[in-house]
C-alpha cells in the first residue's frame, strides 16, 4: 500500500479544518446566548413587616413659637439675629414705648403721693381717736357735756374714714402701675423658652403690624426649641388601624443617606386628612430614641419613617424584588437554566420577604424586568458575564 504524498494530503486536511471551523462558528452564532441576570442567595436573617409614609415627612420641633407683639408700633430695639441661641426670658424685640414708660413713671409717683396721704390721714385719725377718748374720760368726771363727746367721736370716725380712703387710693395707684406695666409689656417680646432664633421679620425703625383676626401675617420672630425633635409624616388610612402608640420604627433623612435613626411612635392623629379624594392619610409622629443623636438635625429636613408592625429573626429570606405575581420566583440552577419555583411568603416589606419552599443558598433572580428573563432560558450571573467579556 502506498501512502498519499504529503503535498496532496495537506490541502485536504486544510479544507476539513476550515469546514470544521466554519461549522463551529455557525453553531456558536446560532445557539441562544445566556441572559445576564442579577441573583441573590437565599440566606437567613431578620424580616420585618413595616408601615411607611406615603409622602415625605419633615423634622419638627416639640416647641416652636411664632412671636409678635399684640400692639402695633415702630421697632425700637432688635436684640437678636437669625441663628442666635437665646435663654428663657431673654429680650428679643422692643417697640417704641416712651409714652407708656412715662405713664408708668407717673403711676409710680402717684403711688408715692398716695402713701404720703395715707400717713397724713391716718396720723390725723389717730389724734382724733385720742381726743375722743380723753373727751369721754372728762365726761365721766362731769367736766364736759354729752354733746361734746358726740362731736369728738364723730370727728374721730370721720378721720378714720379718711385714713381708710387714703389706703384705698394706694391700692388704686398700685393697680394703675400694674396696668401701665401690662401696656408696656405688650410692646416687648421675650423668649418664652430657651431655643434658637429661626427667623426675624423686621428691622429697627420699621413699623410692626399685628395680625388682624383671621388674616395670618409673618411672625416678628420664629423661635424653635431644638433640644426636642420628632418627625411628622402621613400614613395611608388603610395602614393606620395597624399602628399603636409605642411601636418602634426607623427614621431616614435625605440629608443623611445610608444612615437611620431609631425612633418610637408617639402620636397618631385622631382624624383623616383628605388632601385629595384618592389620597386619604393619617398624620403620625415618631420621636427619636436618642435625642442626642438628633441635635445636629435641622427643623424642616425631609424625612421618611418606617414603623415596625411585626418582626422575625433568623428566617430564610429573599429580596422582595425577586418575587413574581402568584408568589413565584426564578431560580438559577447549576446547569445555567432558569427554573420557576412556587414559594410561601410570610412577613414582608419593600426590602426582604420571608419565604418557605426554597433551600438555603439557592440563587433567585432579582432582575425580573430585563428582557428575555423567563423560565427555561440559559442565564449567567452578571458579574460572571462581565468578567468573561473582559477576558
Amino acid at each position: 500500500m502506498t501512502l498519499m504524498p504529503w503535498s496532496k494530503l495537506w490541502p485536504r486536511l486544510l479544507a476539513v479544518l476550515i469546514l470544521a471551523a466554519l461549522a463551529y462558528a455557525a453553531w456558536q452564532w446560532s445557539r441562544p446566548k445566556p441572559v445576564a441576570v442579577l441573583v441573590a442567595a437565599v440566606e437567613p436573617g431578620r424580616v420585618e413587616n413595616t408601615v411607611a409614609n406615603t409622602r415625605a415627612g419633615s423634622v419638627a420641633a416639640c416647641r416652636r413659637a411664632k412671636l409678635a407683639t399684640p400692639l402695633g408700633g415702630r421697632i425700637e430695639k432688635l436684640a437678636v439675629r437669625e441663628g442666635d441661641r437665646v435663654q428663657a426670658g431673654q429680650l428679643l424685640l422692643e417697640l417704641w414705648n416712651d409714652d407708656l414708660v412715662a405713664r408708668e413713671r407717673v403711676a409710680r409717683e402717684q403711688l408715692q403721693t398716695a402713701r404720703s396721704h395715707v400717713n397724713e390721714a391716718c396720723l390725723v385719725a389717730a389724734a382724733a381717736a385720742r381726743d375722743a377718748l380723753r373727751t369721754r374720760q372728762l365726761r365721766d368726771k362731769g367736766f364736759v357735756s354729752e354733746e361734746r363727746v358726740d362731736r369728738a367721736e364723730s370727728e374721730s370716725q370721720a378721720k378714720q374714714a379718711a385714713c381708710e380712703s387714703a389706703r384705698t387710693q394706694v391700692a388704686e395707684a398700685r393697680a394703675r402701675i400694674g396696668a401701665s406695666r401690662a401696656d408696656t409689656a405688650r410692646t416687648v417680646v421675650r423668649a418664652p423658652f430657651a431655643g434658637i432664633v429661626a427667623e426675624v421679620n423686621g428691622e429697627v425703625g420699621e413699623f410692626l403690624t399685628p395680625s388682624p383676626p383671621g388674616i395670618p401675617t409673618l411672625p416678628a420672630i420664629d423661635l424653635i426649641d431644638d433640644t426636642c425633635l420628632y418627625v411628622s409624616a402621613p400614613i395611608d388610612e388603610v395602614d393606620a388601624a395597624r399602628l399603636k402608640i409605642g411601636m418602634s420604627g426607623r427614621i431616614t433623612l435625605d440629608a443623611y443617606r445610608g444612615q437611620s435613626f431609631a425612633g418610637k411612635l408617639r402620636r397618631i392623629a385622631p382624624y383623616v386628612l383628605a388632601v385629595e379624594k384618592q389620597a386619604r392619610t393619617v398624620e403620625v409622629e415618631v420621636e427619636f430614641d436618642a435625642p442626642g443623636e438628633a441635635r445636629h438635625l435641622l427643623v424642616g429636613y425631609s424625612a421618611d419613617i418606617e414603623v415596625v408592625i411585626a418582626a422575625r429573626d433568623n428566617v430564610l429570606r429573599i429580596p422582595t424584588s425577586a418575587l413574581m405575581p402568584g408568589n413565584r420566583v426564578l431560580v438559577l440552577g447549576a446547569d445555567g437554566r432558569l427554573a420557576e419555583r412556587a414559594v410561601e411568603v410570610g412577613l414582608a416589606n419593600w426590602e426582604f420577604s420571608e419565604v418557605k419552599g426554597l433551600e438555603r443558598g439557592a440563587r433567585v433572580v432579582t432582575s425580573l424586568e430585563r428582557a428575555g428573563v423567563k423560565a427555561g432560558v440559559l442565564a449567567t450571573e452578571e458579574a460572571k458575564a462581565a468578567s468573561a467579556a473582559a477576558k
